[in-house]
């Protein structure tokens, strides 16, 4: 079965969801067949790729694989790469009435260094004959330099109603049936992440062609949020114990880990109806746990450490 991340991936501008100012300036570039450099930045699944491929259709139509090369800099991300590969296909004519090739470099902000640096000698030297799109999550990880050669477009992290619309669409297509708290339930587990919300629901449609919430919490390994709310509650009323046992039988339940677990609670954190000294100071003990765990320390000793930190703010202490 085909992935319907590839399946439903937009071949247009006009189907790049969420994104309606930089679309248009993108339409722009397209319907004049020039462009400058451009560096796309941003969280993942909001459509940098797809913008650059649906570019590359738009200025050069059924000849677009032949004047585009897209490479990973996740993969191939030393200097060799850039005075190697990059370099040969810059050099080379394009074919077709456009005048330039264009070189998409996927997760550019895994580039060293010195591989930048040396991408940004090619960006000058070749710039008659090709176009270069980076994509990255953190823009500040691209050297300045690369950054003022580029127009910088920051997507953002889709809307609830562009994603729901966005699946609404797709399940019509796929002949399914979704509730309203079903498709609210895909964008709270996306975070506004369009492939991890079309992943999630192929994955329950797999299982069903009926999707409710308690599916796609199933499917998504994500706590209920009235459970980790009901955890959050119990260790700041004072029941510690209740509380660390909810949390524990939570994370078996959906086979979350630490890491999952603390981002959940900070999540709610931010959403109770709290008094703002106290969610500053909890979300500063949440940081602190969240730190240590990266750092190695044991995930479930940590999350009792900060239930029990939970407890005594609680309680004023």
């Amino acid at each position: 079965m085909k992935l319907w991340v590839e399946k439903y991936r937009p071949q247009v501008l006009n189907e790049v969801f969420g994104q309606t100012s930089i679309v248009k300036r993108l339409k722009s570039f397209v319907s004049n067949k020039n462009m400058p450099h451009l560096l796309f930045s941003g969280p993942a699944g909001t459509g940098k790729t797809t913008s650059a491929t649906c570019i590359a259709r738009g200025l050069y139509g059924d000849q677009w694989r032949m004047n585009f090369m897209e490479t990973n800099a996740s993969d191939e991300r030393g200097i060799d790469v850039v005075r190697g590969k990059i370099k040969d296909f810059a050099r080379t004519m394009p074919l077709g009435d456009i005048n330039f090739k264009v070189i998409l470099l996927d997760e550019a902000d895994s580039l060293t260094k010195d591989a930048q640096h040396a991408l940004r000698r090619t960006m000058e030297l070749y710039a008659n004959s090709c176009r270069f799109i980076l994509d990255c999550n953190y823009s500040s990880k691209i050297i300045d330099p690369i950054q003022s050669r580029c127009a910088v477009f920051r997507f953002k992290p889709l809307d609830e109603n562009s994603v729901i619309d966005y699946l609404k669409g797709i399940i019509k297509k796929e002949e399914l049936k979704a509730d309203k708290e079903a498709l609210k339930a895909v964008y709270l587990v996306s975070g506004g992440d369009l492939r991890k919300a079309l992943n999630i629901l192929q994955s329950s449609a797999s299982v069903s062609k009926k999707i409710n919430e308690s599916l796609i919490y199933e499917v998504a390994s994500y706590a209920r949020p009235k459970e980790m709310e009901k955890v959050v509650q119990l260790a700041l009323k004072g029941s510690f114990t209740q509380a660390r046992k909810l949390l524990f039988d939570v994370m078996l339940k959906y086979g979350l880990s630490g890491i999952d677990a603390i981002k959940q609670v900070q999540s709610m954190v931010m959403k109770l109806d709290l008094d703002n000294k106290l969610k500053v100071k909890l979300l500063d003990r949440i940081g602190e746990y969240e730190f240590r765990m990266v750092e190695g320390s044991d995930e479930y000793l940590q999350l009792d450490a900060l239930l029990a930190q939970f407890y005594l703010l609680g309680r004023g202490g």
